[in-house]
């Protein structure tokens, strides 16, 4: 295990390394005429820029503290800034071709300003925007619905990912949003932690003054399982939050079914869990699963309608774009597979870069009719 991780670290910061280099001679090739001698102050910054996520990473996986968290968040920024500006570096060089193939003139450094520029504030919006947090509004209608559960309204909350980014604050302002919202029902689809190093019990306390009638519910995300997840179970169990354990209850006649992450990622296991909550095909049912995956298995044992999280969107271009060919129309909003409904939530928080740009954070409100 430590052979494999070693060699995921070796390969990561490798990338950062290459795609550091490119920036930088970039910028000397177009902003500077002549490359000063020795290693310039700018060349020192960027390099310890290109180790900053990795070092920060290890760190806040072992310690939590305001020294790390501020650290961990620069180099969170940064990384996603590296992404912009990457792509704008490549911009410079494609653009000089096409110039020189086209006989036009160009400043160099008119056009690396620009693109770095623009690179720039697209980084500082995506910043701002994964700060705004929505509330998306979306109504389904289920066959075999309990006549209880029409007009009732579920909020969908998924991909906090607290930890050195965002913490107590955060789920605090989200606690604070669903108090005003006030939905009757509450499912947290997973990826509540970070899977940093964090205060699990004070971080999950804000979550027991959530008063939705009919109950507030917990699956397991990845994050949760990086390690032992029974210290986040624990924890939110604490709080007065029902962790489902890959199992089925009925609230009001509507069954719900809550599973494990690591039990949904193998579809066999998938199809055993579902097989033997023996769902009731003549009433309404809702599988609540961090990832949409495998959805042909909740589709065929009878779910008639499933809720997860995990993709973010891809969180900012280009990845989103990436995030869209593995998910397909699954990578965010309500899609219908077969005569399942499926709402994947863009999540309300942020994995790595606190950026967002072409998708936004939100919390869901699913009306039922």
């Amino acid at each position: 295990m430590r052979k494999r991780i070693a060699i995921f670290v070796a390969i990561v910061q490798s990338i950062l390394f290459a795609a550091h280099w490119f920036i930088y001679r970039t910028w000397s090739d177009f902003w500077i005429a002549a490359d000063p001698p020795g290693i310039s102050r700018l060349g020192w910054a960027v390099a310890i820029l290109s180790v900053s996520f990795v070092a920060a990473t290890f760190l806040a996986w072992r310690y939590t503290n305001q020294f790390v968290r501020t650290i961990y968040r620069i180099a969170a920024v940064w990384l996603g800034l590296l992404s912009f500006l990457f792509f704008a570096a490549c911009g410079c060089w494609l653009l000089l071709g096409a110039a020189h193939l086209l006989g036009w003139q160009l400043r160099n450094r008119v056009l690396v300003g620009a693109l770095f520029g623009a690179a720039v504030a697209a980084g500082l919006y995506g910043v701002a925007n994964a700060a705004w947090l929505r509330v998306k509004r979306v109504r389904v209608r289920l066959a075999n619905l309990p006549e209880s559960w029409r007009g009732r309204v579920a909020a969908l909350v998924s991909d906090t990912h607290l930890g050195h980014v965002r913490g107590l604050g955060f789920v605090r302002r989200i606690v604070a949003r669903l108090q005003k919202l006030k939905p009757d029902i509450v499912f947290l689809a997973g990826d509540l932690y970070d899977g940093t190093a964090v205060n699990a019990v004070k971080l999950a306390k804000p979550l027991g003054e959530i008063a939705a009638p009919q109950g507030t519910y917990f699956v397991t995300g990845n994050h949760e399982e990086f390690t032992d997840p029974r210290k986040y179970v624990e924890a939110i169990t604490r709080a007065g939050v029902r962790v489902l354990k890959s199992e089925k209850i009925i609230v009001d006649g509507l069954q719900i079914v809550g599973i494990y992450y690591h039990d949904s990622t193998w579809e066999p296991r998938l199809r055993e869990i579902l097989q033997g909550a023996a769902i009731d095909r003549t009433r309404a049912s809702i599988l609540i699963s961090h990832e949409p995956r495998h959805l042909a298995v909740a589709e065929q044992e009878g779910i008639s309608l499933q809720v997860s999280g995990h993709t973010h969107g891809g969180q900012f271009i280009p990845w989103k774009w990436f995030a869209s060919r593995i998910f397909g129309p699954f990578v965010h909003g309500l899609q219908r597979f077969g005569k399942m409904m499926v709402y994947t939530s863009y999540g309300a928080g942020t994995w790595g870069p606190p950026l967002r740009v072409g998708t936004y954070p939100e919390i869901v409100l699913i009306e039922f009719e």
